[in-house]
């Protein structure tokens, strides 16, 4: 290529990499060349000499469920303004698979990575993330957690080279069994997510918290552990009522499990709102299109992607202490309703 636009092989170098000032009419020779050529950049060898690639790293618990799948698209937005590779990688809510994926990454040079969704709080595995996290920023790599509360190293400091993207889970939970109990609800299920994850239980702590700032605990309040997922609603539902037959209020630990407590009511011939309410987290695009609509918790979750696509692209953006927090809305909509009054065909 120098021989075809008639430079030096560093000059090549320096039109390419944009990193040193060269005459227009000698770039425009080499960009003459490099289109005669259809000459394509190593991205290996250009790696290994800047200690850095043109790759970010997506890591999504299941690219199928509807909250990673808008995350990842408003990451991929913001990072298609640089000159970089997004590649998605799914770790089925794996642990050991996140950590290969992250070694993967290191090895790969990445620029950057974005971890989304809630975190194991097992201690080996949060070691071993720590220990991995730390590898891949001493690359030069910046790492954020989109979705996950701050993380700290042995000593409690922030992780250097680590921005959060931390979604207020806890107070949206909160406010949202707060509006139940405000219609007049006493007897209220809750279908959790799994629990070793950090989403599950920051949530589930908030929802506990309204239960306890109305007095309000025990058996006339059960609890299911689910998986997130619509089965895990359904299911969820029907054990509910089996511990507490009297019950006024369901809520799912995100739209998905309430979704599927939505289809099991309705199997059971029970009317939502007017035999139990039902409320989710997260407010995806079906809780708008769901039988009746679907009440919940809203996080700008496309807004939150572009944001950490925007740190992981440029560190410089990211807010001073390394942390965003990520306020979240109480969206009232039909399927949650007052507590019927007893009568005729009331429950």
């Amino acid at each position: 290529m120098a021989r075809r636009a008639g430079v030096s092989p560093a000059t090549v170098s320096r039109v390419l990499n944009g990193n040193y000032p060269v005459a227009r009419s000698t770039a425009e020779r080499v960009h003459q060349a490099v289109a005669e050529l259809q000459y394509v950049v190593n991205g290996n060898a250009r790696a290994l000499a800047a200690s850095s690639s043109d790759l970010i790293g997506i890591l999504v618990h299941d690219i199928a469920d509807p909250f990673f799948g808008v995350i990842a698209s408003g990451i991929q937005d913001a990072v298609a303004e640089g000159d970089v590779l997004a590649v998605v990688c799914n770790t089925g809510s794996s642990a050991e698979r996140e950590l290969r994926y992250l070694k993967l990454l290191r090895r790969q040079r990445a620029h950057a990575v974005v971890l989304t969704g809630g975190s194991s709080n097992d201690p080996g595995h949060r070691d071993a993330l720590v220990s991995q996290i730390s590898e891949l920023t001493a690359t030069g790599a910046h790492v954020v957690l989109c979705g996950r509360p701050p993380l700290s190293g042995p000593d409690n400091e922030p992780l250097p080279g680590v921005t959060a993207v931390d979604f207020d889970n806890r107070d949206g939970a909160r406010r949202l069994t707060g509006h139940l109990v405000a219609l007049g609800h006493r007897d209220i299920g809750y279908i959790t997510g799994p629990e070793h994850r950090t989403t599950s239980q920051l949530r589930l702590s908030g929802h506990l918290q309204a239960l306890a700032d109305a007095g309000l605990s025990g058996e006339r309040c059960p609890i299911v552990v689910g998986n997130f997922d619509r089965e895990s609603g359904r299911t969820g539902v029907g054990e509910l009522l089996r511990r507490n037959p009297d019950l006024t209020a369901v809520v799912g630990g995100n739209d998905i499990a309430a979704l599927g407590a939505l289809t099991e009511l309705r199997a059971r011939g029970m009317d939502v709102p007017g035999d139990v309410s039902v409320a989710g987290f997260d407010d995806l695009p079906f809780a708008l299109d769901a039988v009746p609509t679907l009440t919940t918790v809203r996080i700008p979750l496309t807004e939150a992607g572009r944001t950490s696509g925007l740190f992981a692209l440029d560190p410089a953006r990211v807010p001073a202490g390394g942390v965003l927090p990520i306020r979240t809305e109480l969206i009232v909509r039909d399927s949650t309703g007052p507590v019927a009054a007893p009568g005729p065909g009331a429950r």
